[in-house]
């Protein structure tokens, strides 16, 4: 079993600056695809970035140049370092560990319980 537990969010004017993290209890967390998520009020929830095991990291259009993510895998923590901030990234976020495995297919999937992050000024 696998526990996430999200923190650093909070309240924010436009164009500030947040740092989220994501502690991982999860003895393999080195081989685990990690992935930030968010949801707006009344909006489906979207994947912001993800960090593959091997540190290859891809986002959605939405925040590119603006956010950026990481992982420290001798910690097991992931990171989501948000930069330029506007009242559209508000949102609760999510962050998930996901593996594959590479025979079995079976697949193991991990959520943290969200940290919200409000931008307003």
């Amino acid at each position: 079993q696998g526990q996430l537990v999200e923190s650093g969010g909070g309240l924010v004017q436009p164009g500030g600056s947040l740092r989220l993290s994501c502690a991982v209890s999860i003895i393999t967390f080195d081989i685990y695809l990690m992935r930030w998520y968010r949801q707006a009020p009344g909006k489906q929830r979207e994947l912001v970035a993800s960090i593959t095991a091997d540190g290859d990291s891809d986002y959605a259009d939405s925040v590119k140049g603006r956010f950026a993510i990481s992982r420290d895998n001798a910690k097991s923590t992931m990171y989501l370092q948000m930069n330029s901030l506007k009242p559209e990234d508000t949102a609760v976020y999510y962050c998930n560990a996901h593996y594959r495995h590479t025979y079995t297919g079976q697949e193991f999937d991990y959520w943290g319980q969200g940290t919200r992050v409000t931008v307003s000024s």
